[in-house]
């Protein structure tokens, strides 16, 4: 460990310019981007056959008898030919598709991007809980260290039993033990935040100071319905689902279109050579040669590939239907359940609070009582330890109450631009 600490570099981030890394950075958002770059280029590919193309070359070969090539044209020293789909159905739907399928990928980097920022404030207000208990753990061995003496002095006065002594030394080693692993758990928590961000697990991610970060988050939905209707209008699930589907649509209606005829722009020239024997064949001979129309091709039989894709095509677009049935009616009840956690949450940390403000009265009286020697050190010294496991519930509390609200601006869709 003190390897790897010498190695780690600290890079001390608030939440917002922790997500901000994180949507450059992360691993799963950097590949969902490059797939929807791949997406983009696939348009490309679909555009290909209606894109005016032009090849050049040479025919030029010694003949005998009539002057023809291996390919079936005249010998030529040079020649150029084009050939452009000007009506094609099954590639236009082929185009759209591409198209369709680019959208869904963009809505698929957008996805990742709600997952990525989601990790991200999670872990961030892990290490931030894990950095805050430190302190009540802290002054909790040093109230269980004085009552170990206290313990100590009143069994050599023979007040307490020695088993009373044990049992102090006992609550020390746990707090130490409690200690020890909360700072493996932090320095845990740091390197898998640094990872998050796309770092070297060598590195370190610390919270910053919070006062730093003043931009207030987005606010919850009052409803839980309207936070169901919020997160189906904004769910990239949905909206990626229903690409899907559409994208499907379009490959049936290719299918479909396989019985239309297909036309083509093609052109040509060719220069021939004047030492092949063409004046022997020809009653006239021109060196310079050119054509220009179209090539029209109706499908007679177009066997029974089509019908099959067109089938499978179909039952893609009814099992596609099912998974957005579904994915509606599990996005409505996890939001309605996150709604309640939110709810739940809130309730807890000001039950927290009240707790605390308790066990801090509590030790503020029996201080007063300590100066004018009504109560023992020792009756201090626990009401300070049960002041200290307040606060780590409080903080607890707090933790769990920025969770649910993450999980509800993740649902609605608002996380990142919260974020930002």
């Amino acid at each position: 460990m003190a390897l790897v600490a010498g190695q780690a570099e600290v890079h001390k981030l608030t939440l917002r310019q922790a997500v901000q890394l994180a949507l450059e950075q992360n691993s799963d958002v950097v590949l969902a981007r490059l797939e929807e770059q791949k997406a983009q280029a696939s348009i490309r590919v679909a555009k290909d056959p209606f894109a005016p193309k032009l090849y050049g070359g040479s025919g030029l070969a010694k003949t005998w008898g009539f002057p023809t090539t291996i390919g079936g044209n005249a010998p030529s020293i040079f020649e150029a030919r084009t050939n452009m789909a000007i009506f094609n159905r099954p590639k236009s739907y082929e185009l759209a598709e591409a198209r369709e399928n680019a959208r869904g990928a963009a809505l698929g980097t957008q996805s990742k991007n709600e997952d990525a920022a989601y990790q991200t404030a999670s872990l961030f207000l892990d290490v931030e809980q894990l950095k805050r208990g430190q302190e009540p753990l802290e002054h909790e061995l040093e109230a269980l260290a004085r009552v170990v003496q206290a313990t100590q002095a009143r069994i050599a006065e023979g007040r307490e039993i020695p088993l009373e002594g044990k049992r102090a030394e006992l609550n020390v080693a746990r707090a130490r033990q409690r200690a020890e692993t909360l700072a493996m758990d932090l320095d845990y928590g740091e390197a898998s935040l640094a990872v998050v961000l796309g770092f070297p697990p060598t590195h370190r991610v610390e919270p910053a100071d919070a006062a730093s970060d003043n931009t207030p988050l987005p606010e919850v939905p009052e409803t839980p319905a309207e936070a169901v209707t919020t997160a189906l209008a904004n769910s990239r699930e949905l909206r990626r689902l229903e690409s899907q589907m559409q994208a499907k649509r379009l490959e049936v209606r290719g299918f479909n279109s396989y019985r239309l005829p297909q036309v083509d722009l093609v052109a040509q020239y060719s220069l021939l050579s004047k030492f092949n024997n063409f004046q022997s064949y020809f009653s006239r001979f021109q060196r310079n040669n050119a054509e220009l129309g179209v090539s029209v091709q109706v499908p007679l039989l177009v066997g029974s590939a089509a019908a099959g894709y067109r089938a499978q095509a179909e039952a893609d677009i009814a099992k596609l239907r099912t998974q957005v049935q579904a994915a509606r009616s599990r996005i409505a009840l996890d939001t309605e359940r996150s709604y309640e956690e939110w709810k739940k949450a809130q309730t807890s940390t000001e039950v927290a609070l009240l707790d605390l403000d308790v066990a801090r009265e509590q030790v503020s009286v029996l201080l007063a009582q300590l100066g004018e020697g009504r109560v023992p050190q020792q009756s201090v010294d626990q009401a300070r330890l049960t002041e200290q496991e307040k606060w780590i519930a409080f903080y607890d509390a707090q933790n769990s109450a920025k969770r649910a609200r993450f999980a509800i601006l993740r649902q609605t869709g608002t996380l990142v631009s919260g974020l930002r």
